[in-house]
């Protein structure tokens, strides 16, 4: 399949240390990304699009979330940026409910640790939404593509 990312690359530059559970899900996210994703370029201006496989580098640069693209063989495509401001809320709340669950797996029976998990995924899904909306017209992703690259927004978010 060629509408997929092939490498992923995270310019962590500025960035604060990760935590290790920050590392770790970074890791786990780029893992699976890199397994099973769906990402597109639609056709834009009339301009063809480069087939992929494509390259993707993430960074935050002047407050914005940056997209660079380029083909398998390192060509550059182009780039995009993104308000951060429609993610911070849904980012914070993920955080929050991450130390939650993080916490309540120490010392909570299984059934706590469950609903917290449950809402855990549910502003999960709520960061892959709104991800999913601002690239529309700038880059096709399926449900778990958009929800891998929002555990990578989030660890930008970090720094």
């Amino acid at each position: 399949m060629t509408n997929r990312i092939c490498h992923i690359e995270i310019d962590e530059s500025g960035l604060k240390a990760a935590t290790p559970a920050i590392e770790q899900e970074r890791r786990v996210a780029v893992f699976d990304l890199l397994e099973e994703n769906s990402f597109g370029l639609p056709v834009r201006d009339g301009r063809d699009v480069p087939p992929g496989p494509y390259r993707l580098a993430l960074a935050i640069r002047d407050g914005r979330l940056v997209f660079d693209i380029a083909t398998e063989n390192e060509a550059k495509i182009g780039e995009f940026h993104l308000s951060l401001g429609p993610f911070r809320q849904v980012v914070k709340d993920y955080f929050q409910i991450c130390e939650s669950y993080f916490d309540a797996v120490k010392r909570l029976p299984p059934s706590q640790i469950e609903a917290i998990d449950m809402a855990r995924r549910g502003i999960h899904n709520e960061g892959a939404r709104v991800l999913q909306e601002r690239l529309e017209g700038k880059a096709d992703v399926d449900t778990a593509t958009a929800r891998r690259l929002f555990t990578l927004i989030c660890v930008l978010h970090w720094g």
